[in-house]
């Protein structure tokens, strides 16, 4: 099996790729939201936000053909030199579910808000009708996008490292 480059035990370079990603994403989102409302630069807010989008969807892709051809997510987990504890497994498998709900739920939400945003906003960008829902569903995808990553990075934690 391919290893990681943080240099855990038993993790695999997507995994890796994706980890970091979910610490990068959190300070991106960040600029993207002083672009729009300290700078109401609203066009560099769009751009940010559909390159973030864009390279999350093809890392997200890549993740899952990784994981399916390395035989799920446990087959990764049991190459730890140190195998986990049938409790600790109980533990990765509870953070894996939590993590779900939230790395389900975010493609969907943030998708919404990107589609209505592309719909219903005027070329350039700038505020408009739409704008209230779209502040709403974008504030609802960021704390999404949030929970997402550090349920992911726990999950990685409590995998890989603890």
């Amino acid at each position: 099996m391919s290893h990681g480059f943080l240099g855990y035990d038993g993790s695999t370079f997507m995994f890796d790729f994706v980890v970091t990603a979910l610490v990068l994403i959190v300070p991106a989102l960040l600029v993207s939201l002083y672009l729009v409302k300290v700078q109401r630069n609203y066009t560099a807010h769009r751009n940010l936000q559909l390159a973030l989008a864009g390279v999350l969807l093809v890392t997200v892709i890549a993740f899952e053909i990784d994981i399916r051809a390395h035989g799920g997510w446990r087959a990764i987990v049991d190459t730890r030199t140190v195998p986990l504890s049938a409790e600790r497994l109980e533990t990765v498998r509870q953070t894996l579910s939590v993590h779900l709900v939230f790395a389900i739920s975010t493609p969907l939400l943030w998708g919404t808000t990107i589609a209505l945003a592309l719909k219903r906003m005027p070329r350039p960008p700038a505020p408009c009708e739409h704008s209230r829902l779209h502040k709403t569903l974008g504030w609802l995808s960021v704390m999404d996008l949030v929970l997402t990553s550090a349920t992911g990075l726990l999950f990685y934690y409590r995998a890989f490292i603890a």
